[in-house]
């Protein structure tokens, strides 16, 4: 049966695609994800979000193709984009960080998943690709948009207008992936990352998201008009003031997220 599973490891939520053979997100998986995301997200025990593959063959490797036909004649096909959309601008708007733990085979609406998280861990076998022309077709959940923030506009056109995948390696150094690990060390190296947050204030970083996230759709004139209206928030919280005595008084800050 298909699910996202939820385990919590060290403060950490790991949501676990799974949905045999090779994880492919169907309408099903992206409403099982969002409620997971929300359920983990909500968890006060809960520091950061990491989202990973069953198994060891695919991260998600790609959309259920299954489902395309009927949109062929239904004209449904906006339709589901929306529904997969709605499914990961969830996960990009989690106010707790994410990290998506690759640890097998990234394709089309798998890779738009990695790359609705803010940072992206992958195996050194990865390949990830957006292989929709090779269908006639083009990413519809995400893909044209963030790709092209992440990596550069020229970049992101090749990967989508060839649809051929690339290495991990590759990906690596285009700044598509963050971090490179061995095989089967992705979850372990994901969760021994999200650690550093247990020590920060979850309210700062969620206020340090927003002002970047937003600012990217912003003129850098207007960006930085609400960067420092959140900069004012955040002077406002409880944690803000916790720092600033810890700082004088010489000793580690004890934040309560408020």
């Amino acid at each position: 049966m298909a699910e996202v599973r939820v385990q919590v490891v060290d403060q950490v939520a790991v949501l676990t695609m799974d949905n045999p053979p090779l994880n492919v997100l169907s309408r099903e998986m992206g409403a099982k994800l969002r409620a997971a995301v929300e359920e983990a997200a909500g968890r006060e025990d809960v520091v950061a979000l990491v989202v990973t593959g069953a198994g060891d063959r695919a991260f998600v490797a790609g959309a259920n193709i299954k489902e395309f036909p009927p949109l062929l004649a239904e004209g449904g096909a906006e339709e589901l984009a929306l529904e997969l959309d709605a499914s990961l601008d969830a996960l990009a708007a989690c106010r707790k960080p994410t990290i998506a733990a690759l640890n097998g085979v990234t394709l089309g609406g798998g890779l738009e998943l990695a790359l609705a998280c803010d940072f992206r861990i992958a195996e050194s076998q990865v390949q990830l690709g957006f292989p929709e022309v090779k269908l006639g077709l083009f990413p519809g959940a995400g893909g044209t948009q963030r790709l092209p923030r992440l990596v550069g506009v020229s970049r992101a056109k090749a990967m989508i207008f060839t649809g051929e995948p690339i290495s991990a390696e590759e990906a690596h150094r285009i700044g598509l992936v963050d971090q490179l690990v061995e095989t089967g060390q992705a979850v372990e190296a994901a969760v021994r990352f999200a650690q550093v947050f247990r020590s920060r204030s979850l309210t700062t970083l969620a206020l340090a998201k927003e002002a970047i996230d937003r600012g990217l759709d912003m003129t850098l004139a207007d960006g930085i008009r609400n960067e420092a209206h959140l900069f004012g928030e955040v002077f406002r919280t409880q944690d803000a003031a916790e720092g600033v005595r810890a700082f004088l008084e010489k000793r580690p800050p004890q934040f309560n997220n408020r």
